[in-house]
């Protein structure tokens, strides 16, 4: 088995769409649309066809309710992974980014996080060599 998507719930997907592929550099891999219904996803440019995140809209009570929580509590909805957490917090501060922490060492790892814009903190972590 392989995990082929996950989801985060944004507050306004068009939003969200311009800071994942604009601000962080993922690329759109579906949006499709059926009445007031829209499906869509990005993927890590660097994996174009690997796991998508569903950036779906957060119009579910429970699932504001929930996304509102681990905000306020600074946890984040999302978590990626770089080569090079230095020079990607740069690139996408430059962007226009907030980061509510640059890169940190932490046990085992560097991490930032990252406010999305639509709701969500951004865990963006970076292993340490052994």
């Amino acid at each position: 088995m392989k995990i082929k998507l996950s989801g985060v719930y944004v507050e306004d997907q068009e939003k969200a769409l311009r800071f994942y592929t604009e601000v962080l550099g993922f690329v759109k891999k579906a949006d499709v649309r059926n009445g007031p219904y829209r499906w869509l996803t990005v993927a890590s440019s660097e994996e174009p066809d690997g796991t998508e995140l569903q950036l779906a809209p957060n119009d579910n009570p429970a699932a504001k309710a929930y996304q509102q929580a681990m905000f306020k509590q600074n946890q984040p909805a999302v978590m990626v992974f770089s080569d090079d957490l230095q020079a990607d917090y740069e690139r996408i501060k430059a962007r226009g980014a907030e980061f509510i922490m640059p890169p940190t060492d932490v046990t085992a790892s560097k991490i930032a996080m990252v406010n999305d814009t639509c709701g969500n903190l951004l865990q963006i972590t970076q292993l340490k060599r052994r």
